[in-house]
């Protein structure tokens, strides 16, 4: 695995990085959230640098612009803390706002990687049911998502396991290591942890990918691994 070091500065020197996302959001493209730049060794230097041209941090908003909604999908201030999703306005994504009650949607649950679609899955189902979770039983990416559409949380039932590049585009490249490198005001109760998404891992049947917000990239793991998972609609 990359440090955060080497990950930042793989990062800012890649002019166009975001164009590999193209396609994934219905919307447009978030920024990375870097703000400054870096040499072949050294990080967080004022833009721009001689040498190297080009970089992140050079273009673009170096933000985000998000709007917090309530259990019914309505838009509230900036301010408001107690919102239950949060609305891109820059990919027109929707996500889910963990809890921390102990609820369906509480941080600490876990989930182990299922999908019972062969479309989708990749040649092999995934582990069922095998994270720790609300509902006993129900403890899979496959059926939380079920089991939030079911609510019909902010007023939406089609909710689902975000791909690897959406999951990319809520991560804020400017926090750093050890995280959670995303923005806590809009997603609270956020840990610094690894996050399922929807995508096999190409070649490898037992495995899937997730985000990580520890160092905001994505890898692979076991299926059968148990961890978070948020949720989002729209796009695609």
């Amino acid at each position: 695995m990359l440090s955060r070091r080497h990950h930042l500065l793989w990062l800012a020197l890649l002019v166009g990085l975001a164009a590999s996302f193209s396609g994934a959001h219905a919307g447009g493209l978030n920024d990375t959230g870097i703000k400054t730049c870096s040499n072949a060794t050294e990080n967080g230097l004022p833009c721009p640098v001689a040498g190297f041209p080009g970089q992140d941090a050079e273009y673009g908003s170096n933000g985000f612009d998000f709007t917090k909604l309530d259990a019914n999908g309505n838009a509230l201030p900036a301010s408001a803390t107690n919102h239950a999703c949060v609305r891109d306005n820059v990919t027109g994504l929707t996500w889910e706002v963990k809890t921390a009650n102990g609820s369906l949607r509480d941080k600490n649950w876990t989930y182990t990687w299922y999908d019972s679609n062969p479309a989708t899955n990749g040649g092999a189902l995934g582990t069922a049911s095998g994270g720790a979770c609300h509902d006993t039983g129900r403890c899979d990416t496959e059926k939380y998502a079920q089991d939030v559409n079911a609510t019909g949380l902010c007023g939406f039932r089609d909710w689902r396991i975000p791909t690897p590049n959406e999951l990319l585009s809520i991560v804020d490249n400017s926090i750093p290591y050890p995280g959670p490198t995303i923005n806590v005001g809009y997603f609270p109760n956020t840990q610094s942890s690894f996050f399922w998404s929807s995508s096999p891992s190409a070649g490898y049947s037992s495995n899937a990918r997730y985000g990580s917000f520890y160092y905001g990239d994505v890898i692979g793991d076991l299926r059968s691994s148990a961890l978070a998972v948020r949720l989002v609609r729209g796009g695609q």
